[in-house]
């Protein structure tokens, strides 16, 4: 969840003025793509009634406490190996699935985890603030309203609970099917989910006024909110993406059979603009989309992985899949993660493989810092890394846990990595890189 992270002051990615394709694709029409900036979302805000959703102002602010650089009572450290981060967060008695940081002021962070818990809690210390009880399974999904207000957490039973973070209180709870996947709005107190019967769920929060949008019948695996505030894409178990009509509840492109995936899908990202996603899949594919079209306009697999055709609906590949992918934000790239531990940086003006960076183990998830072609990878072996997706240089990595990464965040101004892990830990690693 990725919410992110992907915000702060950076160029607009530059457009696709040409498109080159490779094998036996066949090219339908060339597309081109508009790089200028989404219309507000009236529409949306006039449907939702009084909520307002006019970005907002970013305020520029740094920490004002500073981050705690010596080891604190009470933290924990890692028992084997080195151990390079600042703080670790402890409260947890199990693995720890999933961490977001507060994007007003990047000093607070949420996890959840197995132990059907989540927390908030500060960065610089690792103090609690507060838990966020009442959760009856593990709790897979959680975040930050766009203002940093509110903080929502969800488990695997579909149970969905929202706080406000000023007062600790409990003000909006649902129970939706199985979930699969949860996103706030990104202006507006407004909370998306997709559960597995195939609905992908919005609230108002906490009015609770809501709107289903109904896919296929099988798991909304995926989901994001497209920039613009007026529409989502969402991924589903069968390999369809639906790119919804937020206002109108219908969907504005379907792809499918070809067009769409020959597995479940995994993941998915948008460029600044929203006139461009990834999809990911089982079926190690990531297709580049025109959002104004709902046309491919590219293919990437891993050239290491031979074409495996004929995969049936639910089957996987055995070997390899996509986990991970996004897009830089000043260059014409985008990056990709796959289980087998290949980090592939494309170039997307060319459609070519530019870089492949191999790990030990399998990627987890990936994060692209803005404004810079550095991207961020955590994978299985417990390992954050950094690299230079212009040379495919590995910059640095930093270590501590005892176990795999199961999600990670990093601050806007690029200053702070947030882990967690099945070691039932989280860690907040300070980056310090030469090169800035």
């Amino acid at each position: 969840m990725e919410s992110e992270s992907e915000s702060g002051a950076a160029a607009d990615t530059p457009p696709l003025e040409t498109l080159s394709f490779h094998g036996d694709e066949e090219i339908i029409e060339v597309v081109e793509l508009d790089s200028g900036p989404p219309d507000p979302a009236d529409d949306l805000a006039q449907e939702m009634e009084d909520v307002d959703f006019e970005e907002e102002e970013e305020e520029e602010e740094g920490n004002e406490e500073g981050w705690v650089l010596e080891p604190q009572e009470g933290v924990v450290g890692s028992m084997e190996g080195p151990d390079d981060s600042e703080v670790t967060f402890a409260l947890h008695s199990a693995s720890v699935f999933c961490v977001s940081l507060d994007p007003k002021t990047n000093t607070l962070a949420v996890t959840g985890g197995e132990d059907d818990k989540a927390f908030v809690w500060r960065l610089s210390d690792g103090e609690l603030l507060f838990e966020c009880a009442g959760h009856k399974d593990s709790v897979t999904c959680a975040g930050f309203s766009h203002d940093s207000t509110l903080v929502a957490t969800g488990d695997m039973s579909g149970l969905l609970k929202v706080w406000q973070v000023d007062t600790k209180e409990e003000v909006w709870s649902f129970e939706a099917g199985d979930l699969e996947w949860m996103e706030w709005h990104p202006r507006a107190p407004v909370l998306l989910a997709g559960t597995a019967d195939g609905n992908t769920w919005m609230w108002k929060v906490p009015n609770g006024d809501c709107k289903t949008f109904q896919g296929p019948n099988c798991p909304a695996t995926c989901g994001r909110v497209l920039p613009d505030g007026k529409r989502a894409v969402v991924g589903y178990e069968d390999g369809t993406i639906r790119i919804w009509d937020l206002k109108q509840g219908s969907p504005i492109h379907v792809l499918k059979g070809t067009e769409g995936h020959q597995g479940p899908l995994t993941c998915v990202a948008t460029n600044q603009d929203g006139s461009l996603i990834l999809t990911g899949s089982v079926d190690c594919q990531a297709k580049l989309v025109s959002t104004t079209t709902g046309k491919v306009v590219g293919v990437f697999r891993p050239e290491t992985v031979a074409s495996q055709p004929n995969l049936g609906e639910g089957e996987e590949s055995e070997s390899n899949s996509v986990e991970s992918l996004g897009f830089c934000s000043v260059m014409p790239l985008a990056a990709v993660g796959y289980l087998d531990g290949t980090l592939a940086i494309y170039d997307l003006s060319t459609q070519t493989l530019r870089h492949q960076c191999q790990h030990q183990s399998g990627i987890v998830q990936l994060l692209w810092e803005a404004g810079t072609a550095v991207v961020y990878t955590c994978s299985l072996d417990g390992i954050v890394r950094l690299w230079d997706a212009r040379t495919g240089r590995l910059l640095t990595d930093y270590r501590g846990h005892m176990a795999e990464i199961l999600d990670f965040a990093l601050s806007k101004d690029a200053s702070l990595v947030v882990t967690t892990s099945g070691d039932h830990k989280a860690k907040v690693f300070c980056v310090q890189r030469p090169d800035r």
